[in-house]
């Protein structure tokens, strides 16, 4: 194995499957000590949108998920064994990161196995395709309560031991989607809270020598499978979840595009010697593995002043078009969703 990650001891939250786990082996695989997290024993389903929707899919649809399993189904005790039999060490702890006290007794776990902790991810995440002025207050929670909460959860506990020992590697997963989505307005807030809970922590523990990353993965996983076949019900009742040649595109490539397993090694830099300088950044991360993206700096790309006293509206109405304004696209003009 290979050994830039020797003797650093890792957490992983929401490796049971898909992309966790794929980052936990190859945490693993450089060397790492890794524990394990899912919220129960047994693998998860992979029709997340509930048992309802899993007997509303069609004889070809199921066919389509049994033809290609995107990610190997299992949970954190399944995931340990994986890497105790390639050679690594790694221990599975189940519980709900979403909770403070139950987060307390992983980390603690963490010391009592391993001695320490280097290496935080927070992977687990959840979602739910619902338009907002449809939403309710429990599918609300049900996803920001997983991001980014779990997150705040962990770190809260984990950062006084990395503080004390003058190392750390926080990296936090996000999505796309914090730039915001069409019938996810939970998943779009909950992400991009990660993106600011990233920024912050990074810049309050860049002096103890820990760095804080957010990672946005596009990969193929029972998540991918949900959403498409739930758009496909849904444009049915014309109320599609995005336009109709991103679901074709989507058709087209989700039975050939590879697994969530090509992502993991751009996450595994980050927790590296060779990223102590790196903090506080979002990377996007192809779901081949073959293109990764940083994502730029906000940055305040227009002003405009007056030279003493406040603002009236009527004097804004007239100053804005050729100031504040000037070069500015409606945002309806630079992601026409509805084409």
């Amino acid at each position: 194995m290979p050994n830039n990650l020797k003797g650093r001891v890792a957490v992983v939250t929401g490796s049971g499957q898909g992309v966790g786990r794929t980052i936990a082996i190859a945490l693993a695989q450089e060397g790492a000590k890794v524990v394990t997290n899912n919220r129960k024993p047994g693998s998860t389903s992979p029709f997340i949108h509930g048992e309802e929707f899993e007997k509303s899919l069609t004889v070809k649809q199921r066919e389509r998920i049994s033809k290609r399993d995107t990610e190997k189904r299992g949970d954190a005790a399944t995931v340990a064994s994986e890497i105790r039999d390639m050679g690594g060490e790694a221990e599975p702890f189940f519980g709900d990161v979403s909770d403070y006290e139950v987060v307390g007794q992983l980390i603690q776990m963490t010391v009592d196995y391993f001695g320490k902790i280097d290496i935080l991810v927070n992977n687990a995440g959840t979602f739910a395709h619902v338009s907002v002025w449809e939403m309710t207050k429990e599918q609300w929670h049900h996803v920001t309560d997983n991001k980014p909460t779990s997150a705040f959860n962990t770190i809260r506990h984990a950062a006084p031991l990395m503080m004390k020992q003058k190392w750390g590697r926080i990296l936090n997963c996000t999505s796309g989607a914090w730039l915001g989505c069409l019938n996810a307005c939970n998943y779009a807030s909950a992400n991009a809270g990660v993106v600011g809970l990233t920024r912050a922590v990074a810049k309050e523990l860049l002096p103890y020598g820990i760095t804080c990353n957010a990672y946005a993965p596009q990969a193929i996983t029972r998540s991918s499978y949900a959403a498409v076949f739930l758009n496909e019900q849904l444009e049915k009742m014309g109320r599609p979840l995005w336009p109709k040649k991103q679901q074709e595109d989507r058709l087209r490539t989700m039975d050939t595009s590879p697994g969530p397993e090509y992502l993991a090694p751009m996450v595994a830099f980050l927790a590296t010697e060779a990223a102590a300088n790196i903090s506080g950044t979002v990377f996007r991360v192809s779901s081949d593995g073959s293109v990764f993206g940083r994502y730029s700096e906000p940055v305040v790309v227009k002003e405009m002043s007056k030279p003493e006293g406040l603002w009236t509206v009527d004097e804004i109405i007239k100053a804005a078009p050729k100031g504040l304004l000037e070069g500015y696209v409606n945002l309806t003009d630079r992601d026409p969703w509805w084409k």
